[in-house]
């Protein structure tokens, strides 16, 4: 019994995939000279829709990464995403001075973005998006900024919930009402 406690422990530390975005060495002076100290900011996701960042701080690179890995694995959030390759709709975020613009991808597309929210997207699983960081290319705030805008999206299945309807009315309506715009234009 222990045993297969322990074997599924394992498989979902596996399963996780963590990212390195940003180191930044840190001097503080103090009397004597300098004290070094390094921040790392990490991302990580388990490719399949859920996805957290964290940063730490220490006088090593090492220990700094380790206790930014710590957080990240304690601030993991679900996004859903659509056939588990893009997002549902485009979607803007906002942290700060930073500001980021999310878009949708057909297949095939791939990741379009860059720095920190490549990372982000890389953990979380999607495939195909286009993404633009404006504002700020501070990685903490681009982090933030898109955690932000993915945290807003919502899923037909949400809205139909919200809504009190099926999701194939919903996703159905969409449909319809683009099809009409069409005949008219």
């Amino acid at each position: 019994m222990a045993q297969a406690v322990d074997r599924r422990k394992a498989e979902k530390k596996e399963e996780l995939v963590d990212k390195l975005v940003y180191i930044n060495r840190v001097a503080k002076t103090v009397k004597g000279g300098r004290n070094m100290s390094f921040a790392a900011v990490v991302v990580v996701g388990d490719q399949k829709g859920r996805v957290g960042y964290g940063s730490g701080k220490a006088t090593e690179v090492p220990d700094a990464i380790v206790k930014a890995t710590n957080e990240a694995k304690k601030n993991m959030v679900r996004i859903p995403l659509r056939e588990g390759r893009t997002l549902h709709h485009d979607v803007n975020g906002r942290f700060g001075a930073g500001k980021v613009v999310l878009r949708t991808a057909p297949a095939g597309t791939g990741v379009i973005a860059g720095g920190p929210m490549r990372a982000v997207f890389e953990v979380l699983g999607v495939q195909d998006v286009v993404a633009k960081s404006l504002g700020s290319n501070n990685p903490y705030n681009m982090i933030k900024a898109t955690f932000a805008a993915l945290q807003s999206i919502n899923s037909p299945r949400m809205i139909a919930a919200k809504r009190g309807k099926k999701v194939g009315d919903i996703v159905s309506r969409r449909e319809n009402t683009s099809s009409t715009k069409v005949e008219e234009a």
